[in-house]
């Protein structure tokens, strides 16, 4: 049974460049309601822990150093069926290959700097969630 919360990272280029306020409109535009956000940066440590499942792959190392390039907001999303409409809205990972209309069409550089994290499923939208929120700052 899908649950009605996600979990997503604005990354260190969409912030860069100038996005967060567009994307953040997009998301609520959609129908998203924002349960928990906040402005931060993650440290090299941090990082590590929340990609260690991608610890083996070739990119990790280069993730992890873009991941901690700069400020992040990271929010957890409510919406009814709120996974699969948040990856729907955000678009394939590689731009080139997004949806007109997605987030990552409109506003990211690459495959590999793409402006938006959002959780692939239902257990990995609470562990990411826990992994930057305490229960106290969702509201």
């Amino acid at each position: 049974m899908a649950t009605n919360k996600t979990f997503t990272m604005l990354k260190p280029d969409a912030l860069e460049n100038g996005h967060m306020g567009k994307i953040l409109d997009m998301i609520v535009e959609a129908g998203f309601i924002i349960k928990a956000m906040k402005y931060t940066r993650l440290s090299e440590a941090q990082a590590k822990k929340f990609y260690e499942v991608h610890a083996e792959r070739p990119f990790y190392g280069e993730l992890v150093e873009y991941m901690t390039s700069g400020p992040i907001v990271a929010a957890i999303l409510e919406k009814e069926n709120a996974v699969a409409d948040f990856r729907a809205l955000i678009g394939s990972t590689d731009p080139a290959e997004a949806a007109d209309g997605t987030i990552r069409k409109s506003y990211a550089e690459s495959k590999g700097r793409n402006a938006v994290h959002g959780s692939d499923s239902d257990e990995n939208a609470a562990i990411e969630g826990a992994f930057h929120f305490t229960a106290s700052e969702i509201f």
